[in-house]
């Protein structure tokens, strides 16, 4: 019986620690896009390119990023900027 009682409270808590895994990873994933969408936004109203802060947030292997790291507008972003 107690081993029962041990098995049954090793599910439980296995079954608690997963279900905080994924509620922090959906948390996390969905307060990073409104972060990005803040930012996105302040960049426009700036003047500064919005794929440069889009690429910010991204990964290296994003292709519009790295399409638009390739491309000649993507050298003078700082000279772009509005002030």
């Amino acid at each position: 019986m107690e081993k029962i009682n041990d098995f049954t409270t090793l599910i439980v808590c296995v079954v608690i620690v997963a279900l905080a895994a994924i509620v922090g990873i959906v948390w996390f994933n969905i307060h990073e896009r409104s972060l990005m969408a803040e930012n996105m936004n302040a960049a426009i109203s700036k003047g500064i390119d919005p794929p440069s802060v889009r690429c910010s947030y991204v990964q290296s292997h994003d292709l519009i990023c790295v399409a638009f790291a390739a491309s000649a507008q993507s050298h003078n972003v700082a000279g772009q900027v509005k002030k």
